[in-house]
């Protein structure tokens, strides 16, 4: 029986993306259903997914919140799907392209062969990221480098969102305890998998700066990440236990 993979991708405001990401998942050698969060975007992205649901029925699905809720809660909304529905592996993407579709299968037969979360990574092989300004690619760079010394966690890319999950990682993790919404959600989770014992795999990927739509980044982002990776330190993370 074919492993069930699930590609999770936040939407706001991406109606310029989200029609071709859908369909290059889609067209990969690998079988991927993809889940669409969209956070209520005023310019008609879920309008975009539904008509393209007519296509693909059994392999787009759509959840529609109602408005700005945060990066993190997107995911969690997504995982808790994925969970409910047993997929054997669960994939977090942006919809802009910065992450190529093609490195999907990369992470996949890292989880085959043997990691638990495999991350595509912007530095595990030198710095790959294209069209950043170069102040932005040092404070990403150095927040990861932040995060090593706090934490302990020897963890190149620590704030990439491009991520691979097998269902029994993300089945240990109570979502109630993960408190950061914005880009500190993915360090968060991170950490939890990796306090957890869970192996965590690196893969290299070359990350492109979106050319369509604009960024949600903003400074806001960065302090919440900060201080909650301070706070990390100090947090006793157990296993979920499921009834």
């Amino acid at each position: 029986m074919a492993d069930k993979k699930l590609v999770i991708i936040p939407t706001y405001n991406e109606k310029e993306n989200v029609r071709a990401i859908i369909e290059k998942v889609f067209s990969l050698k690998e079988e991927f259903e993809i889940l669409i969060i969209d956070d209520g975007s005023p310019d008609g992205t879920a309008n975009i997914v539904k008509e393209l649901r007519n296509r693909y029925p059994d392999t787009l699905h759509l959840i529609e919140r109602a408005g700005k809720s945060g990066l993190g809660t997107a995911y969690i909304a997504g995982f808790k799907y994925a969970i409910e529905h047993k997929y054997d592996y669960i994939f977090e993407m942006d919809a802009d392209f910065s992450h190529n579709p093609n490195d999907l299968i990369h992470l996949y037969r890292a989880c085959c062969d043997g990691a638990d979360v495999a991350i595509g990574s912007r530095y595990i092989s030198g710095v790959n990221v294209v069209n950043w300004p170069i102040g932005r690619v040092i404070m990403s760079y150095y927040a990861s480098s932040y995060v090593r010394m706090v934490t302990g966690m020897n963890i190149k890319d620590a704030t990439a969102g491009f991520k691979c999950y097998k269902f029994r990682a993300l089945n240990a993790i109570n979502f109630d305890r993960i408190k950061m919404k914005g880009y500190g959600f993915q360090i968060e989770m991170k950490y939890t998998a990796w306090k957890l014992g869970f192996k965590i795999v690196e893969v290299p990927i070359i990350f492109i700066d979106r050319k369509l739509g604009s960024s949600k980044m903003n400074s806001g982002i960065f302090g919440e990440a900060a201080w909650g990776v301070f706070k990390l330190r100090f947090r006793r993370i157990k296993p979920l236990k499921n009834p």
